[in-house]
Formats: structure tokens, sequence, C-alpha cells
């Protein structure tokens, strides 16, 4: 059996799953000890299936605590930034484009360094070990514990990236190193700035793993845990220690995994509609659609793997004002709404109160909102169905109408019938579709390359992709059997000679169980 943990700003909620059955479930308020809020949920969901912890075979969680703590700039860590790609770059040095307070925050601790690659991965400038080494002895000198390497096209060849984490590691053991073509794509600022980032989080990741670890041992779970990535695969405990920048969205695509795997459907827009927020995403092949696009975290511009989520600030809290036009949102009474909404017996008009009056729903108390008009709840629902409507447009790439998945606790406040919509699914347990995505998440590998067609041909160039992402999988813990290709992309690069392509393929499997130990706690 496998339990399903996801940790969001206002709800902890967990699932145990024996294969493809739920068990049980549970909801419980979120608590600003995360160790706490996974204690109780787990503790719950055993106790109603009667299952003892013993029969755990792994524990799949899905956290904003990351993506929480760069928002609100919490407890981040000095960093030592490294960019090895001298002469070139000079004129534009790291964090040239971060918010004033970010810098302040993380240090303006910069070291540029003679080296790196052409863009086919020849070499464009000597590693100068020198001033790599004369960078570690300022870095000591400083007392950082966390380092962010960047290196030109180190994605297409990471050698000079690997010779640098040496050289630190001799001199620095107990630094936590972040290497760059890990983390992003080929675009240098971009993925230096996601580098940086993850840097500056791996104190956070570090104290949110204890708490996990801790709340297991509690409750006697000896089985592996593993973190949900963005993109709908998992991580180790130990990788999420060092690179918990790749899990900071990982609750919207756990939402949209989960909401593929309860409905069947493999190809749909997903609204998870919460307290405060929809998140609309489009399923492709049962997986998130992935961001083409570079994406602003907290005003700062990245490029590694994210799902291409659209957020309206339309939520089940989100309250409704009447003036010369109705408005819903983008405020929210959000975990508040059992006491502050009107349906509660609070003094706040909430869109679950528009939601109740309208009988798309049967909560709380009717006779609290009877004093609604009719015209007004029917004006309120119209502005509701415009919003979701305009976001499912949006979110989709063509204007076929397809299904729709709704989960969330909010999913209430959608009307029965939308436009560009082909059909409205609610499968059974779509409160807790975030959890029971956690609980399902493969493994997964990827590789990005770029190939010169005329050189090595087409099919041999997406032959080693394919190849190299299913034996990152792999490596990650997929089980060989069951890892396959599951996209496969080709971008040209226009202006670069030869027939440069991009390419990017990713891979998942199934978790092998069996080349874990029990116990990564």
């Amino acid at each position: 059996m496998r339990l399903g943990v996801d940790v969001g700003g206002t709800n902890t909620d967990a699932v145990l799953m024996d294969g493809a059955t739920v068990q049980s479930w549970c909801k419980s308020s979120t608590t600003e000890d995360i160790s706490t809020g996974i204690f109780s949920v787990i503790r719950d969901v055993l106790s109603k299936a009667d299952v003892s912890a013993e029969r755990i075979s792994g524990v799949m969680i899905g956290t904003t605590h990351f993506i929480n703590a760069f928002l609100g700039r919490n407890h981040l860590e000095k960093v030592g930034i490294i960019r090895i790609a001298l002469p070139a770059t000079r004129g534009l040095p790291p964090l040239t484009d971060w918010p004033e307070e970010l810098k302040v925050l993380i240090g303006e601790h910069v070291y540029l360094v003679r080296g790196g690659y052409q863009f086919d991965g020849r070499l464009n400038s000597k590693l100068d070990e020198a001033g790599l080494r004369d960078a570690v002895y300022d870095i000591k000198r400083r007392g950082l514990r966390s380092v962010a390497i960047s290196s030109l096209f180190s994605p297409v060849n990471n050698g000079m990236e690997l010779r640098a984490e040496e050289i630190i590691k001799n001199e620095l053991p107990e630094v936590s190193i972040t290497l760059s073509h890990l983390i992003g794509r080929l675009g240098l600022l971009e993925r230096e700035n996601a580098t940086i980032m993850n840097a500056a989080l791996t104190g956070v990741s570090r104290k949110v793993v204890k708490s996990i670890r801790a709340a297991l041992l509690e409750l006697n779970i000896t089985a592996p845990f593993y973190i949900s990535q963005n993109d709908g695969t998992l991580m180790d405990a130990g990788a999420v220690e060092k690179y918990p920048i790749l899990t900071i969205l990982s609750g919207p695509t756990n939402s949209m995994r989960g909401a593929a795997y309860l409905s069947g459907e493999k190809n749909a827009v997903v609204a998870d509609i919460g307290g405060t927020t929809t998140e609309l995403g489009m399923l492709v092949n049962g997986f998130p659609r992935e961001s083409s696009m570079t994406v602003d975290v907290g005003r700062v511009r990245t490029n590694f793997r994210m799902p291409d989520i659209l957020v309206l600030g339309l939520g089940g809290g989100s309250l409704v004002r009447k003036a010369e036009t109705i408005t819903i949102g983008p405020d929210s009474i959000g975990y508040r709404i059992t006491r502050e909404a009107l349906v509660f017996g609070g003094n706040t008009l909430t869109a679950t109160d528009i939601a109740v009056a309208a009988g798309h729903a049967l909560i709380g108390d009717p006779n609290y909102i009877s004093g609604l008009e009719t015209e007004f709840v029917k004006a309120a629902v119209k502005e509701i169905r415009e919003a979701i409507e305009t976001g499912i447009d949006r979110i989709k790439t063509s204007s076929e109408p397809v299904p729709l998945i709704l989960v969330g606790g909010g999913s209430i406040l959608a009307p029965q019938q939308l436009s560009g919509v082909s059909e409205i699914i609610v499968p059974e347990h779509a409160s807790v579709a975030n959890a029971v995505g956690a609980s399902i998440s493969q493994i997964g590998g990827e590789i990005e390359r770029v190939y010169l067609y005329s050189q090595v041909g087409r099919d041999a160039a997406l032959s080693e992709a394919r190849s190299g992402a299913i034996q990152n999988a792999i490596s990650m813990g997929a089980d060989p059997v069951t890892t396959e290709v599951v996209d496969l992309e080709e971008i040209p690069l226009a202006y670069v000679p030869g027939g440069a392509v991009r390419v990017r393929a990713k891979a998942t499997g199934v978790l092998n169980e069996v080349s874990h130990d029990r116990v990564n706690t």
C-alpha cells in the first residue's frame, strides 16, 4: 500500500492507496510545523482503514513549503555564485534582474571564472582552475554554506561544472553545491537564476526532509518516502535535499495527475478549485503540459521544468461584492470559510454562498442565505461562469471542445454547463485529487542536448536522446520494464550552422520498489 500526502497552504490531504483503490482519505488544516500536520493526516487515514504501518510500501508527498519560503523570502541561504563563462557574458553579471531585497538576503557573492563550451559541446574557453580556487578560498573565508555553479552550455556538456564541483568538495566538503545542468535548460541567465534559487533553498529543504522523516519515524513507517516534482514525477529524499527547486509547483501538478487517474481521461483541461484560487492546466497523455516559456517565480525569470498553469483569483472563499458591477475575488477568506461565510453563520458573502444559493451545492445552512435576491445570484453565477470559460479558452490550444475535469474542494463553484467544454467530469474523491496524484506519481528522467543533424543524422540523434532519458529515469529508481519515453521535442536553432536542433526527451516509469531500501528515513 502507498500513502499520498499533499501539504498545501490551507489544507494537508492524505490518501491510502491499495493498488488502484482509495482505501481511506483525510483532510486537515495545515500546521506551521510540517511534521505535526503530516503525522496527523497519516495517522487518521491508517486508523480509518485499520492498516498497520508495516504494510506501507512507500510514502509520496507533495508540498508548497519551498515555493512559500521563496515567495515569502523566509530562511534563505547566503549563496556563493560561480559562473564559468569568461571571456563571454562579463557585461551581464549574475543577479542582474533580481529584486533588491532578494539580492540582500542571499548576498551578492559573485565569482566570474574563465571557461565554458559552445552550443554543440565543443570547447569555448578552457576552465581556469586557479581562478576557481581563488573563488573557493573567498567562499570559505565568508563562511558560505551553499554554492551555485553555472557554465556556458552546460546542459550540452557538463564537464566543467562537474570538475568545479570536484574542486570545491575537496576544499569545502560540507558545502551544498547546486549544478545548473541538473536544474534548468539551455538559456544561461534563466538557468543560472534557477540554480541560485535552488542553492538559496537548500537550508529549507534539509529542514523539511528532516521534519518528514521525524513524522514517519513517530508513526513507525519504515518505507522510503519521495517528494513529487513539478512535472508529476518523484524524487527521493536525498535528491530533494539537493534540488528542492524542482518541487516548487508540485501542488497543481499532483492535482492534475490525480484528476487524470481518477477520471481515466488522458487529454483534458483540469480545473483545481480551492479556497482562494482556481488553477487550470492541460493534460497531455496523462501528464501536465509543460510551459515552453520562461517562468517568473517571485519576480525571478527561470527556465526549469514547470507545468503550464493558469491561476485565476477565484475560489470557494472568494469575496463577492456588488457595486456598479458584481466582482468576485481575487481576495478570499481562505481556510476561514467555515467560520465567516454566510452559509456557515458568518457575515461574509463568498462564492460558496452563491453556489449554494444557485442550487449547485448542499453545504452549510441555506437559511442563512435566504435573503439573497434571485437576480443577484444569477448575475454572480454568470460572473463565475465567464471567468472559468475565459480561463479554459486561454489554456486550450484549439477551439475544439475538450473534457473538463473538476477537482478540489471548491469544484462546486463551476456551473453545470460551460462553453468550450465537451463534458464536465467530477470524479469520486475529487476533493483529494492532489494527494491521489502524489500517491501514483512515477519516476522520471529527462535529457536535453543540441545535435547537428547534418553530422549525426536525425534518427541517430533521437535514438540517443530517448536512450539517455530512459537511463536517467532508471538511475533515479524507475523500473526498467515499465520505463518509456512520454515526450520528445525537437526545436531547430535559427542562425546556427550544421542543421542544429535542440532535442528534449522525457521518460517515466513505475517506482522500482525492489531497488530501494525499506528505510531512507
